[in-house]
């Protein structure tokens, strides 16, 4: 049998993947799974893993367990159930992210990992495209003419395919923490490119929230915000925390 490939891009696999290398092996629930890319990557690392997603009509590892399942609803597991949980290409395409991180401190023991991507909405060339056009290059309208060119491009995988949750570093930080996490590090998936060209802007931007009161940028995250993994950071902002 073939092997399953990668929904997402690669780099958020090798990313999410290198977070977890010197991890204590254990039960791991990748969800969403997709055709199991992930899954045979971890499997692979020694980790025993479990696969869930809503479409489960999709998954293509053998010999692996794979649930059906939404992030928007009870996921189909007992409290504590998991050492590890991995979350990539997931929450912005839900409509409630706050239930999706509950659910994964529910299944999660005590000083688990979990591992959630977001699509880097605040680095500075997304910061610039919301400035100018009204949204992000990650969340556009979603027309009727945008979604009809999506279901003509993904078919069946239309509804897997739309971004209709745009959730950025703040947003994730502060569903972690209200769900018992700390969050441990702030990972990109990889560099941008033509991210040198704005470098000038950059210098700006760090240099006005340094004019900022220390207390207040503490208090509202500036410095983890203009951090170089958010602000030029690639298209993907990869988040490591434990269950405290």
């Amino acid at each position: 049998m073939q092997e399953p490939v990668a929904l997402a891009h690669e780099a958020i696999h090798e990313t999410a993947a290198k977070i977890l290398e010197s991890a204590e092996r254990g039960k791991v629930l990748d969800v969403p799974a997709g055709e199991g890319a992930l899954a045979l990557r971890l499997k692979k690392l020694g980790f025993e893993v479990f696969c869930c997603d809503l479409y489960t009509e999709f998954f293509k590892l053998p010999e692996t367990e794979i649930k059906q399942g939404n992030l928007d609803a009870r996921l189909p597991y007992d409290d504590g159930a998991f050492d590890t949980v991995v979350c990539v290409e997931g929450l912005e395409h839900i409509e409630n992210p706050s239930n999706a991180i509950r659910e994964f401190a529910r299944i999660l023991r005590t000083g688990g990992t979990l591992v959630v991507s977001v699509p880097n909405i605040m680095n500075i060339e997304e910061r610039l495209k919301w400035l100018f056009n009204g949204y992000t290059s990650h969340f556009k309208p979603l027309s009727g003419e945008a979604l009809e060119d999506i279901e003509k491009q993904h078919g069946a995988m239309a509804k897997m395919a739309l971004h209709i949750n745009p959730i950025g570093y703040s947003e994730v930080r502060y569903l972690l923490e209200k769900s018992g996490f700390e969050l441990k590090k702030t990972y990109l998936d990889k560099p941008k490119k033509n991210s040198w060209a704005y470098l000038p802007l950059v210098g700006l931007v760090k240099l006005a929230a340094r004019l900022t009161p220390a207390k207040k940028r503490q208090a509202r995250w500036t410095d983890e915000l203009n951090s170089d993994e958010v602000l030029l950071g690639g298209n993907t902002l990869i988040f490591e925390a434990r269950k405290n």
